[in-house]
Order: C-alpha cells, then sequence, then structure tokens
C-alpha cells in the first residue's frame, strides 16, 4: 500500500473521549452538573463544526460502562440532560440533515432516555450529512464479546465455519457496522489513554491528546486537531514507493 496523506484524504469519521467536565466546573467553583451542561454546549458546537467541515461520522463518548459507579444523583442528571438535548437538538439535527446511532446497550438505559433516542433515531433516519453516533453504556470489552458471541451463535446454528469469519464479517457484529473506522480519535483534558473505547475499530486510528477540557473543545480547537492530523503520514503497515526496501516504524 502506498503512503496516504491526510491532506488528499480528510478523516472520514472522527471519534472524540469528552473529557474534563468536573475539572472545568471545580476550576470556577461550580457544581459538577453545570459542568456537564457546558459540555453539553459543547457538542452542540461540534456536531455542527463537524457537518460544515465535510467530515461524515463522528462519535462521542457520552457514558461507559463505568460511569455507572458515578453518584447517583450526578448519573440521573446525565440522563435527564441527554433527554433534555435530544428534544431541543432534534430540528437541528433534521434541518442540518444529521442522523443518530448509539453504541452500546441501550437496553441498560433509563426508560425515559431510550424512548427519546428511539424516537429522535427513527425521524433522523434518512438524514445522510452526518452521521452521529453517542456511546451510551459502551464498553469496548463488551462490544468485542458481543459480536464474537454473535459469531458463536451463528457457527453453533450452522449458519457459519470457524475459517470463514473474516475481519470484514466480524466488524459487521459491532455496533459501528456498516461505518467506517475511526481515522482521527481525540482525547480532551490531557489524559493520555482510550478508556475502554473503540478497542477493536482504533487498530489504525491517528491520535490527538489536548489538555483543553471538553467545555473549552470548540471549532478553533478542532481545527488544530484537523491540522495536525493533516500532517500525519499514514501507511496502514505499508511502504511509500520511495521508501520501499527502506525499515520504518510500520514496517520493522
Amino acid at each position: 500500500m502506498t503512503e496516504t496523506s491526510s491532506q488528499a484524504v480528510p478523516p472520514r469519521h472522527i471519534a472524540i473521549i469528552m473529557d474534563g467536565n468536573g475539572r472545568w466546573a471545580a476550576r470556577r467553583s461550580l457544581s459538577r452538573s453545570e459542568g456537564h451542561r457546558a459540555g453539553a454546549g459543547a457538542v452542540r458546537k461540534i456536531v455542527t463544526a463537524c457537518r460544515t467541515r465535510g467530515i461524515g461520522h463522528l462519535t462521542l463518548y457520552a457514558f461507559s460502562t463505568e460511569n455507572w459507579s458515578r453518584p447517583q444523583e450526578e448519573v440521573n442528571f446525565l440522563f435527564e440532560l441527554l433527554v433534555e438535548f435530544l428534544q431541543s437538538e432534534l430540528p437541528t439535527l433534521m434541518q442540518n440533515d444529521i442522523s443518530l446511532r448509539v453504541f452500546g446497550d441501550v437496553s441498560g438505559l433509563p426508560p425515559a432516555s431510550r424512548a427519546a433516542l428511539a424516537g429522535v433515531i427513527d425521524k433522523c433516519a434518512n438524514n445522510k450529512r452526518l452521521c452521529l453516533n453517542l456511546a451510551l453504556n459502551y464498553s469496548g470489552r463488551e462490544e468485542i464479546l458481543t459480536a464474537c458471541r454473535r459469531c458463536l451463535d451463528q457457527a453453533l446454528a450452522g449458519g457459519a465455519q470457524p475459517d470463514e469469519l473474516t475481519p470484514e464479517k466480524f466488524a459487521g457484529h459491532l455496533y459501528s457496522a456498516g461505518q467506517p473506522d475511526p481515522d482521527l480519535i481525540i482525547r480532551t483534558s490531557g489524559e493520555l489513554r482510550l478508556s475502554n473505547f473503540l478497542l477493536y475499530q482504533c487498530a489504525y486510528s491517528e491520535f490527538y491528546f489536548t489538555p483543553v477540557l471538553w467545555p473549552d473543545f470548540d471549532e478553533a480547537e478542532l481545527d488544530k486537531a484537523l491540522l495536525d492530523f493533516a500532517g500525519r503520514k499514514r501507511r496502514f503497515g505499508g511502504l511509500d514507493q520511495k521508501n520501499r526496501g527502506q525499515r520504518t516504524e510500520d514496517n520493522p
């Protein structure tokens, strides 16, 4: 495979670990709830910015399976905020041709959240400009295990043989089925880890870490990430024509 310039191939899919709402609030002597509400404002900005920049897929890590261990009051507020966000943003999603999908175990969400999600997903089903994925009650490890169980179920039912399983068929059992893997994964707040996010899909993703807290991550910060991405050389395990035969980081 020849070297691919990010300038020639802009990211089709951006995934963001939205981190730092609590710290943003603490620095301003505000409640964590106020930090989460400010984070919802950043979501609005970034969804719109991705649409105008031609990004086809945006995945936001909104609530992990580990987040259930937070204080119940905070968890309740987060799902109330989710319902409020979905209701208020539906006209914008429709106007801007944005569809909605969920990555995660929806059955574990509060009933009001499930109903709100189902309603917006249905109304936006035919929108094509941008696919917005919300990772809710999400675990990358559990996603992989669930896909494995589905493959085993098929094999046991006689519908498939183990040697027929391919990466493409396996990916068809993931939440992201039908979408490209993320080209760029962004994490805000300065933390340098994936936190169980898109573990299978990130095999060749580029990573961008920024100390900016999520509520402060705006269009200008997104453009910094896109500019950094544009300078990356993506070989996907291959060599460019000029360096064939030479040792590279991807090809020892």
